[in-house]
């Protein structure tokens, strides 16, 4: 299993989709570091000026997790199965003395690191754009956690790390489910962008959802893409356990389906 892991994980990083992924999200946090009209990113009354490095993490999380990673995440899951059947290298794979769900359990793994892995890079870019703005204690607020980017006050640094770690945590696993899902559509389909195609007009539906009834909302993915936001910390244990069953009925279907495809 390690074996497969390793090797899922260096095709991974060798795929120029992933490559293309990680650079964007690398240095798009330099983009919100010096905009003049950041506050066009937010409602009235929600925008503050950034007087800390400590606040940058939330603009790029925030401006990115609606659509930017969600599409890399989807075109990265659809190719770990797309790609292989287009290059022939997923059927002499599954010709060897290799389990058929193992083989697809270390793609499955891989899936749902990758949102972790884009938004440790979203981080690490975020913190070097807000290397000027410095890291010290400040008055105000991260944007993960109380009052926003307003906050409640001086906030140490030490607590500014501690919410932005834990919102780039919940953000991750807001998207683990879309990883998962689109992993199973690249199975259904045996094609990259059918099944990246399938797995944004998904999301896209569920978007549009929004005008049905209030019961229909909690079974929406696209709902919990702000789980990161403070104002949502009251239903957070259920919401990530729904997260967590509809990652793992997605990836068990995922399983299922593969091992009765002919591929």
């Amino acid at each position: 299993m390690l074996t497969l892991l390793s090797l899922e994980f260096r095709k991974l990083f060798g795929a120029r989709s992933v490559r293309l992924a990680l650079l964007v999200t690398l240095l798009l946090p330099l983009l919100w570091a010096f905009a003049p009209r950041l506050d066009q990113l937010f409602a009235p009354g929600q925008a503050v000026a950034l007087v800390s490095g400590w606040q940058l993490p939330f603009i790029s999380i925030f401006t990115s997790i609606q659509f930017l990673l969600p599409l890399f995440i989807a075109v990265m899951a659809a190719e770990m199965i797309g790609a292989e059947v287009a290059h022939g290298t997923l059927a002499p794979l599954l010709l060897r003395p290799v389990d058929r769900t193992r083989v697809i359990l270390s793609k499955l793994i891989v899936a749902i690191t990758y949102p972790f892995v884009l938004l440790l890079v979203t981080l690490l870019g975020s913190l070097i754009a807000g290397l000027p703005l410095g890291y010290g204690n400040f008055q105000g607020g991260t944007g993960l956690g109380a009052g926003g980017l307003v906050g409640v006050g001086t906030l140490t640094s030490e607590a500014a790390l501690g919410e932005v770690l834990r919102g780039t945590l919940l953000a991750g696993v807001s998207l683990m489910p879309i990883a998962a899902l689109a992993l199973l559509f690249g199975i259904l389909y045996l094609n990259t962008a059918a099944a990246a195609l399938a797995t944004f007009a998904t999301l896209i539906v569920m978007r549009l959802f929004v005008v049905l009834p209030q019961a229909i909302q909690p079974v929406l993915l696209t709902n919990y893409f702000q789980l990161f936001l403070p104002s949502n910390q009251d239903t957070l244990g259920k919401d990530v356990i729904l997260l967590l069953i509809y990652t793992v009925g997605f990836g068990l279907l995922s399983i299922f389906a593969f091992d009765r495809r002919d591929v």
